[in-house]
């Protein structure tokens, strides 16, 4: 049985509504002028950089060595725009990558949905693009999801059992469920159910279809591009609970590299022609097939309204 989420649907109407904005802010080596909610591009010539090779990672939702290839028909394509050399950067973890960017190791990146606003705020993330489908629709749900005879049907049969997250930085693998249980079902972990990590989206899939976890909140993109490379079958998980649409993988640059190359950056991500490519053939599979622009500030309004829901602190170490 699916369910809608109507807590969360309140919320997103709160986040363009009311102070979504007020809770977040950069961290202290950063500036934001503008008021956008991203870091300034630096003044100074010498405190923006010019690297000869671009450092590009993907959000390490599934296994690295397998979007290393995906993207390499469009880190060629960057390479030919920016005239510099690329390097996937396969990174194992959100805090790693967040990492490697705030010490300057890391150029251009695709966040996931939760890691997004923490990237932004500690490492000076500049988010602009997003996967699309060709009328401009994007996005995905998460998804509470079992296996069959767990006897789980419903959510409230959750209380008094064990639920597997991702990681705390996952908005659908942490954030989100933990503010639809709070808010639609009054459940708390530690109170009503018992929690463990799975540490990845991919993991939490395989372990409930291998009945080695009992039920878990994923995001359904990646369980659907795991169905159709027949890694799991559709008879093996059940969904008891399906969000509204959330905004994928937020695509951007570092903020201190120089502001043509930013925009040459840019032009790459939006001037790619999927057709044929193997991002098509992976990626495709969600219905996505095209780069669009986005802003953090409007896009993620109702993320930084479940972050602020479930008292999430952006302090950068």
């Amino acid at each position: 049985m699916k369910i809608q989420n109507a807590a969360l649907t309140a919320l997103a109407a709160a986040a363009l509504a009311t102070s979504a904005n007020a809770e977040f802010q950069l961290d202290d080596r950063y500036t934001d002028a503008d008021n956008d909610l991203v870091a300034d591009i630096p003044e100074a010539a010498s405190d923006q950089v010019d690297p000869n090779t671009l450092v590009f990672a993907y959000t390490p939702v599934e296994d690295p060595a397998v979007y290393a290839d995906v993207f390499q028909g469009f880190l060629d394509h960057m390479e030919e725009v920016t005239g510099k050399n690329v390097r996937f950067f396969p990174v194992q973890s959100n805090s790693a990558q967040i990492e490697a960017m705030r010490a300057g190791r890391l150029h251009v990146a695709g966040f996931n949905t939760g890691s997004n606003p923490i990237a932004v705020a500690c490492a000076g993330f500049r988010p602009f693009a997003m996967m699309a489908a060709d009328d401009g629709s994007f996005g995905y749900e998460m998804e509470i999801i079992t296996h069959p005879d767990s006897g789980i049907e419903t959510v409230e049969d959750i209380r008094g059992r064990e639920l597997t997250f991702t990681a705390e930085t996952s908005n659908s693998g942490f954030k989100a469920p933990s503010a639809i249980l709070k808010a639609e079902f009054d459940m708390e972990a530690g109170e009503d159910f018992e929690t463990s990590f799975s540490g990845a989206h991919d993991n939490s899939v395989l372990g409930v279809a291998n009945r080695d976890y009992l039920v878990a909140p994923v995001a359904n993109s990646v369980k659907g591009r795991m169905l159709d490379r027949d890694v799991i079958s559709e008879d093996q998980v059940e969904v008891v609970y399906q969000s509204q649409t959330f905004p994928t993988t937020g695509y951007g640059v570092a903020h201190n590299l120089k502001p043509e190359l930013q925009e040459k950056i840019k032009e790459a991500f939006f001037s790619f022609d999927w057709e044929g490519t193997a991002l098509a053939e992976e990626f495709g599979r969600n219905g996505e097939d095209q780069f669009i622009p986005i802003t953090f500030e409007e896009d993620w309004a109702v993320i930084r309204t479940i972050n602020e829901a479930n008292d999430v602190s952006y302090t950068c170490e």
